[in-house]
């Protein structure tokens, strides 16, 4: 047996871009960061929490990221060593300092103010092929891609990952505060994403990327033209449409919920969907089962906390389907 073959798939999720550290307002306040006083520290990053969450359903996943060989960076280390994250990947640079967002807390979509510097340092010589060889799911964020030399070491995890015949995943999060040169971000994520199996952007995702005058169904299937085979689009309040192939699978509506923290509900719905895909579920029950854990982490604030147990949450949604 060849030493690649030996390592195939030892991780279920390989998440690769950022991993910095999210400063969660301690109060929502209607004015957003403008009305902050004081913050929380957390673990953060879109693909890091992903991993985490993926960890946290019983899956095993690794970050390829890079940290400040700062304080900042060693706590975030060993959190993820704490969720039962390979850090095997994870670079500590002494010359850079570990990014850091603020966050307000809310229960829409929050207001932040991102200080960068080691996440967007990841080099493509910093991305080992075995890292990807091993994995059965390779995730990023268009956050990670948004500057130099993070996107090419994206860009070469993925390019890897396609080739190698695996679920490429990435997170549309596109902003023009992280991302400012619209039409470089264009023309990045739409070379990139020929090489992606599953995409899933938010309704505010896909009106910053494409503009806000298109129909949820005209922003699926702008996105199947850049190449995903699946799409799935979150609406907030109006549920969720998941696409395959172009076509429409179904709608999933959202259930009344108590929302204490929304900071962090995507990444929680991408994990879940992520696992279930990987267990081999219809992608409807996929998305139901995103719903779910997005659903824990909502009525939360902060990240999902302890362990969930993957197959009690199937039972409950066979039990609500009976």
């Amino acid at each position: 047996m060849t030493k690649a073959n030996s390592l195939q798939h030892n991780l279920d999720l390989l998440a690769i871009g950022e991993a910095l550290i999210d400063l969660i307002s301690l109060r929502e306040t209607r004015e957003g960061l403008r009305g902050a006083g004081a913050f929380s520290r957390h673990l953060g990053g879109s693909t890091t929490n992903v991993a985490i969450n993926v960890a946290k359903l019983g899956g095993t996943s690794a970050v390829v990221s890079k940290t400040g060989a700062d304080a900042f960076g060693q706590f975030i280390k060993d959190e993820l060593e704490r969720h039962r994250v390979d850090t095997n990947y994870l670079v500590q640079d002494p010359s850079s300092h570990t990014s850091v967002v603020f966050v307000s807390r809310t229960t829409g979509t929050p207001d932040f103010m991102a200080l960068r510097d080691a996440d967007y340092a990841l080099a493509p010589s910093e991305v080992p092929e075995e890292a990807i060889v091993q994995a059965r799911i390779v995730h990023a964020s268009t956050f990670a891609l948004s500057r130099e030399p993070c996107r090419s070491a994206v860009s070469k995890a993925l390019r890897l990952a396609h080739r190698q015949g695996k679920i490429v995943s990435l997170d549309p999060n596109y902003s023009p505060r992280i991302w400012p040169d619209y039409e470089e971000a264009q023309q990045v994520v739409r070379s990139l994403c020929r090489y992606v199996t599953v995409i899933k952007p938010s309704l505010d995702d896909a009106s910053r990327f494409f503009g806000p005058e298109h129909t949820p169904e005209h922003y699926i299937r702008m996105f199947h033209e850049l190449g995903p085979e699946t799409v799935i689009l979150t609406m907030g309040k109006e549920g969720v449409l998941s696409s395959y192939q172009g076509q429409i699978v179904g709608h999933v509506p959202v259930r009344p919920v108590e929302v204490a923290d929304a900071t962090g509900a995507g990444d929680a719905f991408w994990a879940g969907f992520l696992v279930t895909k990987l267990d081999g579920c219809p992608l409807e029950e996929c998305v139901l089962f995103a719903r779910e854990i997005a659903e824990l982490k909502m009525a939360a604030v902060g990240p999902l906390s302890g362990t969930i147990d993957r197959q009690a949450v199937y039972a409950r949604i066979s039990a609500a389907e009976a």
